[in-house]
């Protein structure tokens, strides 16, 4: 029986599920079935990203790992496709700014028309495709590592393309990096994933800092701050995923007289550190360890959820309380490969994963650069334009579902 290794991409309505047989999108809308959005069945994926909720999505195969394809899956049809230099480790796109990360380079693209905008060069060698880009339209920044040898994040303003900061966040190297929903704050950790700092992105200061663990170094899956940012979370290769609570201390400093403050004048600098450290407000412990994953934290239904996508195909929903600390119980578990699981608590342990089957599949067209005459299947320059400006057209402030084409206003180009 074979196993399946899946490329996942998950925020707050979608899940992305990349493998070798194609990619799979599901919304998030509810728990307690998943719902199938779209199958792709006609060429192995390694990469899949999806702008939030719309119909555009960038997709990297094993086959071309060179090669950037951008979508749009509702129709059929491939938007665009580049080629780069050397393989594509990582693509990041908000409504502003697609970015594609090689080991030693970054290219930063115009979304609406796919522009190259700039090229970060020569950057310090990131064979994990290591880098985050800010959903904040405002705030719109990219994160990446600064050093190959020490946790050094450089925070770069995407829409004036140019370098911001440079934060030192970590005695050793990187190993995760997230933005909050505005921007405005980065979480990091590193090879270590002993603990997790958040800054301030305007000018680097630090404003929290927690301890995941003590007794073992472990490697960081993924790092993630909940929309309302209010909670950070965080798993690794262990069974455990730690959610912390961004709020400050009511009271941050050390009585002197008490006996922590005492004993804070003999200790050593490290060990007053550790007593200082906040701790995970809430944890969920998995039914495995040893797996790569994604998590999410998100409302869903009314219901605050903790989400965990693991690359051999399962996705794991966790009830939090935003007033309870303390273990998380599992509500509800899915399988990622189209197949229909009927587990719906922490009961039996979940069965090996099967490889996704072949099914129906959607033929996209081809798009590589502007082409005269527009033969069948292929779109015009202008059709290309249309095509990315509806799909980053930002929503209103009520606010919809990007799911339906008709609520993508077209945009009109103004000659220059």
């Amino acid at each position: 029986m074979n196993t399946v290794i899946f490329i996942l991409d998950m925020d707050e309505r979608s899940l992305a599920v990349g493998s070798h047989s194609g990619y799979r999108l599901y919304s998030l809308g509810g728990v307690e079935a998943l719902e199938q959005i779209y199958h792709n069945t006609t060429e192995d994926t390694c990469l899949v990203e999806r702008l939030f909720s719309s119909s555009l999505v960038a997709v990297v195969s094993l086959t071309a790992p060179r090669k950037l394809k951008v979508c749009h899956f509702k129709k059929g049809t491939e938007i665009c496709n580049y080629s780069y230099s050397n393989t594509i480790l990582a693509v990041k796109l908000n409504r502003q700014r697609l970015v594609v990360c090689l080991e030693e380079s970054l290219y930063i693209h115009n979304i609406r028309d796919m522009k190259v905008l700039h090229t970060i060069r020569e950057t310090p060698p990131n064979p994990q495709g290591l880098c985050a880009l800010s959903i904040d339209n405002d705030n719109c920044f990219l994160a990446y590592p600064g050093s190959s040898t020490i946790g050094e994040v450089q925070i770069f303003d995407a829409i004036n393309l140019h370098a911001k900061t440079m934060i030192p966040a970590h005695d050793s190297p990187l190993a995760a990096i997230a933005f909050s929903p505005n921007g405005t704050r980065i979480a990091t950790a590193s090879e270590k994933g002993t603990v997790i700092r958040v800054f301030s992105v305007s000018d680097g200061t630090k404003l929290f800092e927690f301890r995941r663990g003590v007794k073992r170094c472990v490697a960081i899956s993924s790092l993630v701050f909940s929309m309302c940012s209010n909670y950070l979370g965080c798993s690794s290769n262990t069974e455990t995923v730690h959610i912390f609570k961004l709020e400050e201390p009511k009271d941050r400093s050390v009585d002197e007289t008490s006996w922590m403050g005492y004993l804070s004048n003999y200790l050593p600098t490290q060990v007053t550190d550790v007593f200082n450290q906040g701790r995970a407000f809430q944890t969920a412990h998995l039914p495995f360890s040893g797996v790569r994953n994604v998590i999410a934290i998100t409302i869903i239904q009314n219901q605050l959820r903790l989400l965990v996508a693991t690359e051999d195909g399962f996705l794991y929903v966790y009830n939090m309380d935003s007033n309870e600390g303390g273990d998380l119980t599992l509500y509800k578990q899915h399988r990622l490969d189209g197949k229909i699981d009927e587990t719906k608590t922490d009961g039996p342990p979940r069965s090996e994963p099967q490889p996704i089957q072949d099914g129906g599949s959607t033929i996209l067209g081809s798009y590589a650069g502007i082409l005269k005459g527009n033969p069948a299947g292929q779109m015009s320059e202008s059709e290309k334009f249309r095509e990315m400006a509806a799909a980053t057209e930002s929503p209103p402030k009520g606010g919809f579902q990007f799911n339906d084409d008709q609520e993508y206003p077209p945009l009109t180009q103004k000659s220059d």
